[in-house]
């Protein structure tokens, strides 16, 4: 694949991403209110985080395909970004999960939630999947810093369809009047969004410090 070829199919796949992402974060933003239910509305404001995530991206694979100069602090603002959402993710699912043990809040799930988890468990890990292979396309032809930005939304990508997963198991849960398991099916995803959050951060430095991108 030429290097034209991989800096576009990379747009492309930020694109679906935030296609994909903003029908996710309706559906399951609405269907979590509307439930009550702590993990249907985490999973939805990851959704947010993702196409926050994606468009950070795409802005910077753009002015790539435009063959404009990509300069170490445009990748250190757009890692920093990325980083932060992870971390205000994290923070946003905690509260959520503390609340609703103390309140001992019993949710009631409805089908669109479990659709719209459904949904993001098959394409996401697909995406993330294509995301990461065109990470290393970009690193063959050169854009190192690129490739590691596209990496860390490969992840927040990864992490929408963890947390689908642990929002089904916490629903099914829920459907055996196990109250607790729907905020605690949320806690997978405190992990990986700090995990996810301190590598990107540390990326924000490296790309600040270097000379190269």
């Amino acid at each position: 694949m030429n290097e034209l070829a991989v800096r576009v199919r990379a747009v492309r796949l930020e694109q679906i991403s935030i296609v994909v992402a903003s029908l996710e974060a309706l559906g399951g933003l609405s269907a979590g209110i509307l439930s009550a239910s702590v993990a249907v509305t985490s999973f939805g404001a990851d959704s947010v985080v993702e196409i926050v995530s994606a468009v950070i991206v795409m802005r910077q694979v753009v002015s790539l395909v435009r063959s404009r100069d990509l300069s170490p602090r445009s990748f250190h603002r757009a890692h920093r970004g990325l980083a932060i959402m992870f971390f205000a993710m994290g923070a946003y699912v905690l509260i959520s999960v503390v609340m609703a043990l103390t309140q001992r809040h019993h949710a009631h799930e409805g089908a669109l939630g479990v659709g719209v988890a459904m949904l993001s468990l098959v394409v996401m890990p697909l995406l993330a999947l294509a995301k990461r292979a065109s990470a290393r396309d970009l690193v063959r032809h050169g854009h190192v810093a690129l490739a590691r930005l596209m990496s860390a939304d490969a992840a927040e990508t990864a992490l929408c369809a963890v947390l689908a997963a642990s929002t089904l198991v916490g629903v099914a849960a829920a459907w055996i009047h196990w109250w607790w398991a729907d905020p605690a099916a949320s806690l997978v995803v405190i992990y990986f969004a700090l995990r996810e959050g301190r590598e990107a951060w540390e990326c924000s430095v490296e790309t600040a410090e270097s000379p190269h991108h």
